[in-house]
């Protein structure tokens, strides 16, 4: 896994470009409509560059304007549906998801880390449970998340000892572990076993296991499989004996297939 290091820009480095990035991600599932002071203040430029940024965007048919104020179009989609196409992993992935959601009853969801965030890649999701708003291409901070400590577990000491100088812990519930020497604890004791537990880390009511697909060539962990369940029906213990092997067994074949895929290259 690569160091969350920031890259210094090159003699070709685009500005413009990485503007125009940053003002796509100032929208989310919580900032939809957005004033040209908030795109300004959320993706750290000044209005004069916002606006050109968003005025281009608008032209371009990703950006919409409603009474002054901005919010992405459809074709802002195109953008993340390039990756998933063009990632053969990620199909791979899709497929044992909905397997296992079948064989278990449960969601099941696949996340890549990316700049202090676990994002969805691919999920299956069960009928008859919990709605929780996940969706592809959500972020949610990798340390609160079974998936997070799963992938944080493959860092070096040093990018390790660079995520928790770089990203803020937020306490989402009562259940959520924020002190510094507590985490490291708990993600060595995930390198050690090689999967991880969410108990109402994130979610109310919800649990969750998670367990790496790994590059048989390098040993890089490429994503983290989870198995989301509700607290009211299943215990701690039940979603360790009972959901654990398949999870396992998923992430070995996903991790198999995806070797077998590169070789085939």
């Amino acid at each position: 896994m690569n160091a969350d290091e920031p890259r210094q820009p090159s003699g070709e480095f685009v500005q413009s470009l990485s503007r125009g990035l940053a003002v796509i991600r100032a929208f989310s599932d919580e900032r939809t409509m957005l004033t040209l002071a908030d795109v300004a203040r959320i993706a750290g430029l000044s209005r004069a560059s916002a606006r050109r940024s968003l005025l281009t965007l608008e032209a371009l048919g990703y950006v919409g304007m409603q009474q002054n104020r901005f919010y992405l179009r459809p074709r802002v989609l195109d953008l993340g549906y390039a990756f998933l196409s063009s990632s053969s992993s990620v199909d791979t992935t899709q497929d044992h998801l909905r397997r296992l959601s079948t064989r278990l009853g449960e969601s099941c969801s696949a996340c890549e880390y990316d700049d202090g965030d676990i994002v969805y890649v691919a999920r299956a999701a069960a009928e008859s449970v919990m709605p929780l708003r996940v969706s592809i291409g959500r972020r949610i901070p990798a340390f609160c998340t079974s998936t997070g400590r799963v992938l944080l577990s493959a860092m070096s000491p040093d990018e390790l000892d660079a995520f928790f100088a770089k990203y803020p812990r937020e306490k989402f519930t009562p259940q959520t572990v924020t002190d510094e020497q507590e985490l490291r604890e708990r993600i060595a004791q995930v390198r050690e076993q090689g999967w991880a537990l969410n108990n109402q880390e994130l979610d109310l009511g919800a649990r969750s296991i998670a367990a790496p697909v790994v590059d048989t060539r390098t040993g890089a962990y490429i994503s983290a499989v989870n198995v989301t369940v509700s607290t009211s029906r299943v215990s701690v213990e039940e979603l360790i004996e009972n959901c654990l092997p398949p999870l396992l067994e998923t992430t070995a074949q996903i991790s198999s297939d995806i070797a077998l895929l590169s070789a085939q290259r």
